[in-house]
């Protein structure tokens, strides 16, 4: 089923306007959730703000958004303050460039949506911005105001529909040479290459949502139901340690280990 639109406004590519709505892609409505309980009365634990120095509550109405800029000095921003910023980009989708397909790294696409158009008058239009990122081979990059923040977008082709991509900023990303820097470039044995490729081919699966399953999760809504109907807590699920791989001497020993005779991985490798 799907989701109701979260947002709605439109998407503008020079003198080309159409309604679009635009819901998220991924959702956590599955998840198993708890609420903190008084375990003698069992009703919920409410959460509140309290005043650092007095301990007492604050009311709703006094709660201020501050910035830091000394040792218990801060800058008070007013909700007006914060709603005024960047409202240009709060509603319109103006795709300001466009960029090749896949120039834009993995790491920085932060949260997926899904773009639809809004009315059937706008589909057409809709339906042109799309194929025509998808024959060209690029992606729409805009900004637009979401959960509260101006965010730099990226508007990808995706079957009948668009997706659109918040983009994390500058400073999130961490210099990957920060960490892969370090790593030796001493060549690698062909003959290791060969028989890794071999075990890769071996393992290769069809993709299937089924491979990001939670077993955790699974296993909390079996206690859940066993204690709605009053019965028995099941059984605690065995578990065994690991035991710390031993350090590996010969490499290419262990991969011709790992690949059996009959063209299966063999068991632990």
């Amino acid at each position: 089923m799907a989701s109701r639109a979260f947002w709605k406004g439109y998407l503008k590519l020079s003198l080309v306007t159409c309604p679009v709505a635009m819901a998220p892609a991924t959702t956590d409505a599955e998840k198993v959730r708890f609420l903190t309980l008084n375990r003698k009365t069992g009703r919920r634990v409410v959460s509140q703000f309290v005043d650092a120095a007095s301990g007492k509550p604050v009311d709703k109405d006094d709660e201020a958004k501050g910035y830091p800029r000394g040792e218990d000095d801060y800058v008070l921003l007013e909700e007006d303050e914060l709603d005024a910023v960047a409202l240009e980009s709060a509603r319109t989708i103006d795709i300001e460039m466009f960029v090749p397909v896949g120039s834009i790294d993995w790491i920085w696409c932060d949260k997926p949506h899904y773009l639809t158009p809004d009315d059937p008058v706008g589909e057409e239009a809709f339906s042109v911005i799309r194929d025509a990122m998808e024959s060209t081979g690029m992606v729409g990059v805009s900004r637009l105001v979401l959960y509260r923040r101006e965010r730099a977008v990226m508007l990808e082709p995706r079957d009948k529909g668009i997706v659109l991509w918040t983009l994390r900023y500058g400073d999130e990303v961490r210099d990957p040479n920060h960490y892969f820097g370090k790593i030796g470039e001493g060549e690698i044995d062909p003959k290791l290459m060969s028989l890794i490729a071999a075990l890769i081919d071996e393992r290769s699966k069809r993709w299937s949502p089924n491979m990001v399953s939670d077993p955790v999760q699974a296993r909390l809504l079996e206690i859940i139901a066993a204690k709605k109907k009053g019965g028995k807590r099941p059984a605690k699920a065995k578990t065994e340690l690991e035991a710390a791989p031993s350090n590996v001497i010969n490499i290419m020993e262990a991969l011709r280990k790992s690949i059996s005779s009959d063209g299966k991985p063999a068991k632990g490798g």
